[in-house]
């Protein structure tokens, strides 16, 4: 029975299931931020390859629900498929080399941007940018590679969605769609690798129907929140993940 249990320790396991139970509100809540949160915690415990893997089941579960009951399913697939497509080809390529690749330069930039972003749409002025072709290939290559890395998708992502001024609804769109298929192509990755073993993958299960139960008491949360004051909680979280990514990058 303990080898289906993320934990032995009962300590341990209570703490776990807390971990998990509000990495998933807060994904329910803003569409982003369930790795963020979760590989915060698990990595003071786990090694940081197996954090990603006990959460590449609950990415990709958690997302394909947020897809499926969003209302902008075509229209997301329609605008944002050369991101998704640079996204996916990065993230598998990065999670074939990911106990061999160095990212803290590169998660330490990014966490120093997601700061200066956030607090600039809160407090300064705005920025506004295209959905280009160009501007898509960049971030989807980006998120691609801090995804295939550390699971953690949503930084490049949530700065280009929002510097592109969406509105609540076609953001968890978005977020789903894109998130969906870079997880299901790090699941691949980790396969192929051999990193993803049978026993992470029950514990990876265990976890999911925590993140679940989470992940629908943020999504009701959600529904009662206006979208000026949803845009603020992203940008105060985004704020957050960004200084996590950087003690994070003093670790690589």
């Amino acid at each position: 029975m303990q080898q289906f249990l993320p934990a032995n320790d009962l300590n341990l396991l209570v703490y776990l299931l807390i971990v998990f139970i509000i990495s998933g509100v807060i994904k329910g809540f803003l569409g982003i931020g369930m790795p963020t949160a979760a590989m915060g915690f698990l990595t003071l415990i786990f090694d940081p390859v197996e954090a990603v893997a006990l959460l590449i089941i609950p990415i990709v579960i958690t997302n394909f629900f947020q897809f499926k009951n969003s209302k902008y399913r075509y229209e997301t697939m329609v605008n944002y498929w050369v991101l998704a497509i640079s996204l996916v080809i990065s993230a598998l390529l990065t999670s074939l080399f990911i106990t061999k690749i160095s990212t803290s330069f590169l998660t330490l930039s990014i966490g120093i941007t997601m700061i200066i972003m956030s607090l600039n749409e809160l407090f300064g002025f705005s920025v506004r940018i295209s959905g280009s072709t160009k501007i898509q290939v960049i971030v989807g290559a980006l998120s691609g590679f801090l995804g295939g890395m550390s699971s953690i998708f949503s930084p490049l992502v949530t700065m280009f969605l929002i510097a592109k001024g969406v509105d609540k609804e076609r953001f968890i769109s978005a977020t789903g769609f894109l998130f969906l298929l870079g997880g299901l192509f790090l699941f691949f990755g980790l396969v192929i690798n051999k990193i993803l073993e049978y026993y992470l993958i029950i514990k990876s299960v265990f976890g999911l129907i925590f993140i679940l139960f989470g992940f629908k008491i943020g999504e009701l949360l959600r529904k009662k929140i206006n979208s000026n004051y949803f845009q603020k909680v992203v940008l105060i979280m985004f704020g957050m993940m960004g200084l996590r990514l950087i003690f994070y990058s003093a670790y690589l």
